[in-house]
């Protein structure tokens, strides 16, 4: 029953990479992926191409085998036992990555794919293909599945002539980024929620193909992001240093991201989430001096020291702070911080720009940044008599307002600003000049903070429980003398 389950699903991916095929054919540059072979190819040249297959096939096991190893288990020995034993280790080393061993199993398997309602091609590369795929019960999800178009598949089967064996070696960059998923769970990394597999050697449509099942997520956007107000950017900030902390001290040591752009990240439900996992490094690079510890960057380069066991120590993880620094503080930190701030934010930028500050150190600078955003302490040089000028109605709203834009503003047709009270709302309103009035309706931002309507004025009054107007005195109506 499990085996004809695990058939059908597949047979469904089978259709679902149709599908998929038809919506890239304007991706023509990652190649057509021909499968077919050379009738005029002998018995001896096949067989000599299958070994030389098999070789890159053994090398891309070694690769992902250190991710299985569980310091609280017994899969060393267990591993020890398969690299000793060469007909062992597909049907080992597959149990353990599909689940069926010890690895961690995940909710979702072959059956959650058998009614896949939508199909949509989010990004595509030289490896793997990402789609948005709804499944039966409405929920959306990400699949990575082996680009069939791709230019590794078709360097394979120009080399190996083996469609197969070619979809068996690709896949194993997917094979390797699922254990990382399993191993490296985190709140800013994507969830993995389980993955459809083919049976070594299986026959049919079973040989080979994987399909990795990931939580949907919205690619991260700069230009958009740049447009969004401090507090925003700084939660992006924020959470990748928390990421990169957790990475510094992850289940498997120190990884470096060595492919750290923004395209490999997510926003999920407003959270940061590092998205692709197939390049990254897990060791710390063997050196003899200090001069094998150099990392070197477009406008920069750095010299770490060399430590008296022969590794680069703590390489992983300045290369993460550096690129953290030149491809996200750089540009969503400093602009528009809060002035009672900017001298943290400076602190922040200058110890990662020079690489002075460990990630320890980091986080624990945008931490106290946060605790002073979200507990106004930054704001005490208002002075509360700066509400007097501010007549307050409670429980009531605006209707028939008259807009005006701000920037940046969590509202594109007028202006909504996070505050921490009613005072510092009173502050900006006095800030600009068009300004007459303000609103605070309980609604709050992921800090806390309270979101601020400012406007320059409104029709008339309307009750709404828990909204409170704030209008300047010299605009309130006065009554006609007698």
């Amino acid at each position: 029953m499990g085996h004809s389950l695990r058939a059908a699903a597949l047979l469904a991916l089978v259709v679902l990479s149709v599908l998929v095929s038809l919506l890239i054919t304007s991706l023509k540059q990652f190649g057509s992926g021909s499968t077919r072979l050379s009738n005029s190819t002998d018995q001896e040249g096949l067989a000599s191409l299958r070994s030389a297959l098999d070789l890159h096939l053994r090398e891309r096991r070694k690769e992902i085998l250190p991710l299985l190893l569980h310091p609280d288990g017994d899969t060393d020995r267990v591993l020890e036992e398969v690299l000793e034993q060469n007909y062992g280790l597909d049907s080992s080393l597959w149990n353990e990555v599909s689940g069926s061993g010890k690895a961690h199993r995940d909710p979702m398997g072959c059956e959650s794919l058998l009614d896949v309602r939508a199909v949509e091609v989010l990004g595509s590369g030289y490896t793997k293909l990402v789609v948005k795929a709804n499944l039966a019960g409405g929920q959306s999800v990400a699949l990575k599945l082996v680009n069939e178009q791709g230019i590794d598949m078709s360097k394979c089967l120009e080399d190996f002539k083996d469609l197969q064996g070619c979809r068996e070696l690709v896949s194993y960059k997917l094979q390797k980024e699922m254990l990382l998923l399993q191993r490296l769970r985190h709140p800013n990394v994507i969830q993995l929620k389980g993955h459809c597999s083919g049976l070594q050697g299986g026959e049919g449509v079973e040989g080979g193909r994987v399909t990795v099942i990931m939580e949907q997520g919205t690619p991260l956007q700069m230009i958009q992001l740049l447009q969004t107000p401090w507090e925003d950017r700084f939660r992006v900030c924020l959470d990748l240093v928390r990421l990169l902390h957790f990475l510094s001290w992850s289940p498997l040591g120190s990884v470096g991201l060595l492919d750290f752009q923004p395209r490999q990240f997510v926003i999920v439900s407003g959270q940061l989430k590092l998205t692709d996992l197939d390049d990254v490094s897990t060791e710390e690079p063997a050196c003899r001096t200090d001069a094998d510890c150099v990392l070197q960057f477009p406008h920069r380069n750095f010299t770490l020291p060399c430590s008296s066991q022969g590794v680069c120590e703590g390489l992983n993880e300045k290369r993460n702070i550096y690129n953290a620094y030149r491809f996200f503080f750089t540009y969503l930190l400093p602009h528009q911080a809060p002035p009672g701030l900017t001298h943290l934010v400076d602190h922040i930028m200058n110890s990662t720009g020079e690489l002075k500050a460990n990630i320890n150190q980091t986080l624990e600078a945008f931490e106290r940044i946060l605790l002073l955003y979200k507990s106004g302490i930054h704001l005490d040089n208002l002075h509360p008599s700066i509400l007097r000028d501010y007549s307050v109605m409670r429980d009531m709203s605006t209707s028939g307002n008259v807009e005006y834009r701000c920037w940046p503003s969590y509202s594109q047709q007028g202006c909504v600003l996070s505050v921490h009270s009613a005072r510092e709302a009173a502050y900006i309103c006095n800030s600009h000049s068009h300004c007459s009035s303000f609103t605070l309706t309980g609604q709050k931002t992921w800090t806390g903070r309270l979101l601020a309507s400012f406007r320059s004025s409104f029709g008339h009054l309307v009750p709404e429980g828990g909204s409170e107007v704030y209008l300047k005195k010299s605009k309130v109506p006065q009554p006609p003398s007698s």
